[in-house]
């Protein structure tokens, strides 16, 4: 169910904007507007769930939870059984025992509660 605190985009990409996921009994009763290159906001519909059509007609403009996005750095040493992570370089480096193996830098970017 389409929660209008959250944020949506079209499944092909296009930003929305939620007004009202309470639009009567209508199949139609999530009101919005999607972001349209040539046109700009566009008023659109969509059915509680933020499908758009039954048929898969215009399935691209489905809605789709944007989640926020987790962008990291970590540190990783690695050793022989075991790795360790850490959040600043320097601090990887204080806290290598000299079976080190190597160090890794790890950039991180998902979305929130892909698994971290």
């Amino acid at each position: 169910m389409i929660d209008i605190n959250k944020k949506y985009r079209t499944r092909d990409g296009r930003e929305v904007r939620i007004y009202a996921t309470d639009g009567g009994r209508s199949k139609n009763m999530i009101h919005g507007a999607t972001l349209e290159q040539d046109a700009g906001w566009c008023i659109a519909f969509w059915d509680r769930n933020g499908e758009w059509d039954k048929s898969g007609y215009n399935s691209d403009y489905e809605l789709i939870e944007v989640k926020p996005r987790i962008k990291e750095t970590v540190y990783l040493n690695i050793y022989n059984g075991y790795t360790s992570i850490s959040h600043s370089e320097k601090v990887a480096e204080d806290r290598a025992d000299c079976g080190i193996l190597a160090r890794l830098k790890v950039d991180i970017d998902v979305e929130e509660g892909h698994g971290l």
